[in-house]
């Protein structure tokens, strides 16, 4: 395998049982032949060495690799500069301060090779490849199928439901409960609230009335989502009165996962390369922020989408871009991706403004733009997906249905102000999309890729352009904000942006830590 990335070089010198400086590791990927510098300064590395430093490699590269007089490079003595050096100096060590190169275990310095053969990320729930869905109208029979069996699953635990049809031939004044999909919700005449649930059999009306006291709880109701009711049904058993709603949810006592050492992954997301308000210097800000030895730990960047302003995506958005093609715009992305350490594990989902399908699952970008995108062998899958970095999983959703549940809920439950209240309503509905039909493209496949069928330990999401976090039933959900200044239609639609910041997650304790760079 090809070695051009620092990425590859780190594992590649692990599997031989070496370290390396950071430093060393980027000369050894700008070399010429990075596979062959690589065996050169193994080869003469002194027989007790266990860390490659960059004088050594500096050394190999020269023709000079004889070490015999050097001190072993794991005495952590080697001088470690990021200012500028003779000859080009590779993009991912511009602009960073210097670092130690003592080992993690002082809490000293930054050492990467150690972190790098502990880490793990799986991924999950990814579209890409799978993607079935032809748009006939047995697609969507079968996406609403497979929603509600998956979600009816998690509700038939807490109460005893019954079919509707099967409820239909129950006597009046009985006790019932049913678990459907709301196909409508409409006030009445009184004040009350009807209604309609749906299941494989058929319809059945529910009336909450507007004095019990979880009658507030309508407010939050979406079509198309999945309930359990359970009340009376009416004398003649043509309705239901419910004295109870219940969402599928995540249980309140629901216990995180954790990495099982100090480790910490950056959440971004709507970066808008292309667009003339985005926020270079932020992002170079950031950059070498992550170089630092106060970043030592920062070993995932975990990016939700828009990696680009894209083209076309809303009215006259050309008078706003600063690259006006789309190829580009993700050229200069991955260029701005190189001044991230080369260590850092990179993973990304597409999001609106990306050059994918609109409609949710996104599929993860095509070749073409993978082979733009290559920067440190970043990780590319579908939008949504659940990504388990080191033992905690991140679910990953660009976020374009919380619009629709910011627009359909009251303020109190939902708002631009504190995105993470609205993710909330997500994870109680346990669907990134629940409502479909509304503005929320959705694809019909043969399996809804939209169910959490899994609580996740961290809920990650972007799209608003604020930044907002906190917890619901100990999952942490996370708004990561933008990088991108307020647009001239951003300001005709009242959007004021959170643009320059970065939440850190200690993935061992879930402590969340906002950065800013603006």
């Amino acid at each position: 395998m090809p070695l051009e990335t620092p990425a590859r070089i780190v594992r590649e010198l692990t599997s031989r049982g070496y370290n390396a400086d950071r430093e060393a590791v980027t000369l050894l990927a700008s070399a010429p032949d990075p596979a062959g510098a690589l065996d050169r300064a193994v080869e003469s590395a002194p027989e007790d060495a266990l860390k490659l430093s960059a004088d050594h490699v500096r050394r190999t590269l020269d023709g000079n690799g004889d070490e015999s007089d050097d001190p072993p490079v794991s005495t952590g003595n080697a001088d470690v500069s990021s200012g500028p050096r003779d000859g080009a100096s590779p993009v991912e060590t511009e602009g960073s301060a210097s670092e130690s190169t003592q080992g993690r275990s002082d809490g000293a310095g930054v050492t990467t090779s150690r972190s790098v053969a502990d880490r793990s990320v799986a991924i999950d729930g990814d579209v890409t490849g799978e993607s079935t869905g032809t748009g006939e109208y047995e697609d969507f029979v079968s996406v609403f199928r497979d929603r509600f069996k998956r979600l009816s699953g998690q509700l038939r635990g807490r109460v005893n439901a019954r079919p509707t049809n099967a409820v239909a031939e129950m006597p009046g004044g009985s006790e019932a409960a049913i678990v459907g999909m709301i196909s409508d919700i409409r006030s009445t005449a009184s004040g009350h609230w009807l209604v309609e649930l749906e299941d494989t059999n058929g319809t059945f009306p529910c009336l909450v009335m507007k004095d019990r006291e979880f009658a507030d709880v309508v407010d939050e109701l979406m079509l198309d989502e999945a309930i359990a009711v359970e009340g009376t049904l009416a004398d003649d058993a043509g309705i239901l009165f419910v004295d109870s709603l219940h969402f599928p949810d995540v249980p309140r006592t629901y216990s995180p996962s954790t990495a099982d050492r100090h480790v910490q992954a950056a959440l971004i997301s709507d970066v808008h390369v292309g667009s003339q308000e985005f926020l270079a210097d932020a992002w170079s800000r950031f950059a070498d922020w992550l170089h630092t030895e106060e970043a030592e730990h920062v070993e995932y960047l975990l990016v939700a989408g828009d990696m680009v302003e894209g083209v076309g995506v809303y009215p006259d958005q050309d008078e706003e871009l600063d690259i006006v093609d789309i190829f580009e715009q993700y050229e200069q992305f991955s260029e701005h991706l190189k001044e991230v350490p080369g260590d850092v594990e990179i993973v990304m989902i597409p999001g609106n403004h990306d050059a994918v399908r609109l409609a949710e699952p996104q599929p993860g970008f095509d070749e073409e733009l993978r082979s733009i995108m290559d920067v440190h062998d970043a990780r590319i899958t579908g939008n949504p997906s659940t990504v388990t970095v080191e033992g905690v999983s991140v679910l990953m959703y660009h976020g374009v249905s919380l619009d629709e549940v910011i627009a359909e809920l009251p303020d109190e439950k939902a708002s631009y102000d504190d995105p993470h209240r609205a993710m909330y309503q997500l994870l109680k509905k346990r669907h990134v999309a629940p409502q479909y039909g509304g503005h929320t493209r959705i694809a019909p496949e043969e399996k809804d890729y939209l169910v959490i069928d899994e609580v996740p330990d961290i809920f990650h999401t972007g799209h608003v352009h604020k930044l907002g976090f906190g917890k619901y039933h100990n999952v942490t959900a996370i708004n990561s904000g933008c990088w991108q200044a307020q647009t001239a239609f951003q300001k005709s639609v009242n959007i004021d942006p959170d643009a320059g910041f970065a939440p850190i997650v200690d993935l061992d304790t879930l402590d969340v830590t906002v950065r800013k760079f603006v």
